[in-house]
């Protein structure tokens, strides 16, 4: 298990009973780890849904929005009941980049972007800039085939009764963008935009690009306030960006102590890593590192009940 703990004291007792879940990016492999742990914390008795919020940035936000119309266990059953995905080669469909390059090749492109960036404002700026010159941002035909297939994602379309916070970043202008049910943008659409890690998509007309180049993959900050927070990290807390910029995971969760809150982080363990593989856009790691996830939270559920209460 690799899972790790804040004790911290909420400022304000009150709060003590508010419970925030934060679900990080990560690509197929994330999401698939991400419902996994889910499952496995519920199968050991920590039900996540008593969360009074939940915060989703790219495949998180997937897992946030499958989480608000399935159990758990119902998500992991279904990871591994599905048909089998040949390995395929990178920058194909298969490889989760829908065929829009490589993910070498992104990364090397949104690379650049950050070593030419002066500040997190700036990369952000620099980022949306960069997305906008590729075709898919301005292809109607691959924008249409990515809802759908994000709307395949989940069976209930519409926003959770329960408050879910869904990052991007808009792509024209640089701003962060935290989209909820009173954003007048439907679920599929700001999961979408969530998960636009290698091109723009267009909402309304206005384009929008990952919501891991908000504050990273987790975004945990916009747990602020709640008593306690339960971070779930695919990419480990692990940042790309320079540390001073104070975008990594640690950096937020230094800010959620000083807010009051008490956190709790489940970080991928070695049995994990190794079921991601070396591309975590792979969908044929998805049933091994559902099954990794759901080790961990099995693992992770005795020290975590008395956090989560």
């Amino acid at each position: 298990m690799n899972s790790t703990f804040y004790p911290t004291l909420p400022a304000d007792p009150a709060a003590a009973s508010q419970r925030a879940l934060v679900l990080g990016g990560g690509g197929s492999a994330g999401n698939a780890w991400l419902v996994g742990v889910l499952a496995g914390l519920f199968d050991a008795g920590v039900d996540t849904a008593a969360a009074g919020l939940i915060v989703g940035t790219s495949a998180g936000a997937t897992a946030a929005a499958q989480a608000s119309a399935t159990s758990p266990l119902q998500l992991f059953e279904d990871i591994l009941a599905a048909p089998v995905t040949p390995r395929p080669v990178d920058g194909t469909p298969g490889s989760g980049t829908g065929g829009r390059g490589s993910a070498a090749e992104n990364m090397r492109r949104t690379g650049e972007v950050i070593a030419a960036s002066a500040d997190p404002a700036d990369m952000r700026r620099r980022m949306g800039a960069s997305a906008l010159t590729l075709g898919a941002s301005h292809d109607a035909g691959a924008q249409a085939k990515w809802r759908a297939a994000v709307a395949s994602r989940f069976p209930n379309t519409r926003w959770p009764r329960w408050r879910i916070l869904l990052t991007a970043v808009n792509a024209g202008t640089g701003e962060p963008v935290v989209f909820d049910a009173n954003s007048d943008v439907d679920l599929v659409d700001a999961v979408a935009a969530s998960c636009a890690g290698s091109f723009a998509y267009s909402i309304g007309g206005v384009p929008y690009i990952d919501g891991g180049y908000r504050r990273n993959s987790e975004n945990a900050d916009l747990a602020a306030g709640f008593g306690r927070v339960l971070v779930l990290s695919p990419l480990g807390g692990r940042t790309r960006h320079p540390r001073d910029w104070g975008m990594q995971l640690d950096a937020q969760v230094e800010d959620l102590l000083a807010s009051g809150s008490r956190v709790a982080s489940i970080l991928p363990d070695s049995g994990s890593l190794e079921a991601f593989g070396s591309n975590m856009m792979d969908l044929s790691a998805r049933p091994a590192s559902a099954r990794a996830g759901f080790d961990q939270g099995k693992a992770a559920a005795a020290n975590l009940a008395g956090f989560w209460g």
